[in-house]
């Protein structure tokens, strides 16, 4: 596999007035490859979110270059599509509008606008409501708009942002599974970042786990559990010696965040 998104040696700092500079990110290479499912995890404040926005080109390194294949991001990358956390839907259009919204800005005809947003609308499962609003679904639904209005666009690359961190457990679950499902039929390449171990387990091809800020890479993780993957993989060895090493590496960065060390308060010097 080739690497379509790679990050070169960059850094993020932001100037904070009166202040030292903020560095979220220092130093970090990372190459995603085509096709593939990667999550990020770390510690609250790590720069997972900063990774992701550069990526997607809503904010520059401050040193180190961000590229597509081969060619640097330099401003907002259309190629890349962002699902965050909030729904982020038009309250006053249907799914339909809000699938074909992309689609209109693009200047798409009526007609194969509406081809296109039936497709990924059966592709999240959500026929019946194509003419429901944003307030007429559940949360787990409204992702689904979301994540068909992304598809419909059909960018290169999906970056998500925590987008099932506010759904209840078992909604999260079947959004999981849904998305592993769209993820076989689409082979987009996606980037998930989850403080959720066992979501990352059930989702990835590899894991990332970022150091405490300023985020660097601590260690990438293969994950080689057969697909397609299901809730019950959870309870087979290799899971479980997969989540203690990774929960290895988690903690060992949370306890650096929080500012204790084996079981003892880290007192500053």
């Amino acid at each position: 596999m080739n690497a379509i998104l790679t990050a070169e040696r960059i850094t993020k700092a932001y100037s904070i007035a009166g202040a030292p500079d903020l560095v979220a990110v220092r130093d970090l290479t990372l190459e995603i490859m085509d096709g593939e499912f990667v999550c990020i995890i770390g510690a609250s404040g790590c720069g997972k979110s900063t990774l992701l926005n550069m990526f997607a080109g809503f904010v520059p390194p401050s040193t180190g270059r961000i590229l597509l294949r081969g060619s640097p991001i330099t401003g907002i990358e259309p190629r890349c599509g962002m699902v965050f956390q909030s729904y982020a839907l038009f309250p006053w259009k249907t799914v339909r509008g809000n699938v074909e919204f992309g689609l209109k800005m693009k200047g798409i005809p009526a007609a194969e606008r509406r081809r296109i947003a039936e497709r990924f609308i059966d592709m999240v499962k959500l026929n019946g409501f194509e003419d429901r609003y944003p307030t007429e679904l559940s949360g787990g639904m409204q992702q689904r708009v979301t994540l068909a209005r992304i598809l419909a666009a059909d960018p290169e690359v999906l970056l998500m942002d925590e987008p099932f961190a506010a759904l209840d457990a078992m909604t999260r679950q079947v959004m999981q599974e849904e998305l592993l499902r769209i993820h076989e039929a689409s082979r987009k390449t996606t980037v998930f970042i989850t403080h959720n171990i066992d979501e990352a387990l059930i989702l990835a091809d590899r894991i990332v786990v970022l150091s405490t800020r300023p985020g660097r890479v601590k260690a990438i993780i293969d994950v080689k559990l057969p697909r397609p993957r299901h809730v019950t993989v959870q309870l087979s060895p290799e899971y479980g010696q997969l989540k203690s090493e990774i929960w290895s590496y988690v903690e060992e960065e949370v306890r650096k965040h929080v500012g204790i060390e084996d079981g003892v308060a880290m007192l500053p010097h």
